[in-house]
Formats: C-alpha cells, sequence, structure tokens
C-alpha cells in the first residue's frame, strides 16, 4: 500500500486547493478497455553482462485485453484532477536459439521459455486548461506516477525476475476538438524524456468522444504505450499499441 499514499497525498492536497472556489464542480469516471499488442519489447538485464533478447522477435507474445480507470475531479471548469489506475501484464512464450543470460541466471538454447512484462502504472494528474475558445480546448499539467514494473523468465528448471517500483514525473495534455453537439475528437496523455536519454515514457490517445446524454459519453480510438530505461540494472524499450474503446460517467 505504500506506493499508493504519496499519490494520495498530492490528489488531497491539491483538491483542497481546488475546492477553495467550488461554483462549479464535476466528477466523472472514466472505463476503458480493449485489445493490446506489442510492436517490440527489448530486454537486457543487466545492461553489461545480460544476453539481448526480445519478447516480439525471440518469442511469441500474446496479445491480452487490458484495462484501465480513472476518477476525475473538475473545478472552475478549468482545473482537472485525476487519479489513474493501470495494470498490464504481456506474456510470452517459445524457444531461443541461444543460450539467455537474465538476471544472472542461464537458460540454455532450445529449453521452452516462459517470460511475462509486468508494468502496472498507478498516476495522480493536475491539469489547467489555457485554451477553451470556441470548439478547441487545450490543457496542460503534470502527473506524478508510480510504476511497478517486472520482467519474469521461466523455464528448464529455472526462474528468476527483476522488478523495480519507482516514481515518474510526466507532462500531461489534453487537445480537444468538438465537432458538433455530441462529437469530440481527443488527442491527450502524458508523456517525458530524461534528459541524458536514460529513460523516457509516453502514454497517448488519439480518439473521438460521442455524448450520449448529459452523464453518459463513450469513446473509442488508438493509445500507444511507449519507453523504458537504459541504465546498469536493466536495459528495457517496449512499444504497446491498444485498440481501446470505453465509456465516461460524469455527475
Amino acid at each position: 500500500m505504500r506506493k499508493f499514499e504519496s499519490m494520495s497525498y498530492l490528489f488531497i492536497m491539491i483538491l483542497g486547493l481546488g475546492t477553495a472556489n467550488p461554483a462549479w464542480t464535476q466528477w466523472s469516471v472514466d472505463l476503458e478497455g480493449g485489445k493490446a499488442w506489442a510492436r517490440y519489447n527489448d530486454v537486457r538485464v543487466p545492461k553489461a553482462s545480460g544476453s539481448p533478447f526480445s519478447l516480439t522477435d525471440d518469442l511469441d507474445a500474446e496479445s491480452p485485453l487490458f484495462f484501465r480507470i480513472r476518477i476525475g475531479y473538475t473545478t472552475g471548469s478549468r482545473h482537472h484532477l485525476v487519479l489513474f489506475a493501470a495494470p498490464f501484464t504481456l506474456k510470452a512464450q517459445g524457444l531461443v536459439k541461444e543460450d539467455v543470460w537474465f538476471n544472472q541466471e542461464k537458460f540454455p538454447a532450445g529449453v521452452p521459455l516462459d517470460a511475462s512484462y509486468t508494468f502496472n502504472s498507478y498516476r495522480a494528474t493536475y491539469r489547467y486548461d489555457l485554451i477553451r475558445r470556441g470548439n478547441w480546448t487545450v490543457g496542460i499539467g503534470f502527473t506524478a506516477k508510480i510504476r511497478d514494473a517486472a520482467i519474469r523468465l521461466e523455464g528448464g528448471g529455472k526462474a528468476t525476475e527483476k522488478a523495480n517500483v519507482g516514481f515518474v514525473p510526466l507532462l500531461n495534455f489534453w487537445v480537444q476538438w468538438d465537432a458538433g453537439a455530441r462529437w469530440s475528437l481527443v488527442f491527450e496523455g502524458d508523456a517525458l524524456a530524461s534528459p541524458g536519454g536514460q529513460g523516457r515514457a509516453e502514454d497517448v490517445f488519439l480518439g473521438g468522444l460521442y455524448r450520449i446524454s448529459e452523464h453518459v459519453t463513450i469513446k473509442a480510438g488508438y493509445r500507444l504505450l511507449e519507453g523504458g530505461a537504459d541504465v546498469e540494472e536493466v536495459y528495457n524499450f517496449a512499444w504497446i499499441n491498444y485498440l481501446a474503446i470505453g465509456t465516461v460517467l460524469s455527475f
């Protein structure tokens, strides 16, 4: 539970500031799901002595279903506070043609391997709408992200896992164009790269919204999750594609 504490405290502090002038407020619950598949997922653990291998090129990676939830609070019509949870696990199986050294364990060539890539994301976001003019809304903010990641490899009677839990600051953005009374086009997400090139993270969505009623909106589109780390302990970069559908409940 400790990994949720800093995010909860941040959200409560910002919420207290935002409710100082509650002339206009709204809660929302954003439920999103669909199908995911990996374009690439390259691994080397540790970076110096581990074997480079790919969950997508050297193994057969599955295309899992995914689910995300966001709880949002808007005050003053321009200030947005969001809590977000996105669990995700990708599994892969197969045989490798060469020996694989992973996390100080040797997995011989020809041995059936089971691999899993877990990337659970928990975030707290504050965003302010800089532009609300005509059909356009443009907002920018910041996100505090807790990354709960793990790569596991098993085969030949051996199993080992490299796990990491850490904090990642991100920039948040939202661009929305209202095409009519009920239709909107949205481009939104979180993204940031480290100055030294040691890591990056992008989680962006492009899709359409259709407002069924005052309280119910449905959405569909494409989501991209890309990034990773290039440090001494681990080299891992992944690109995950999502076909996403969902609903936003406002009250």
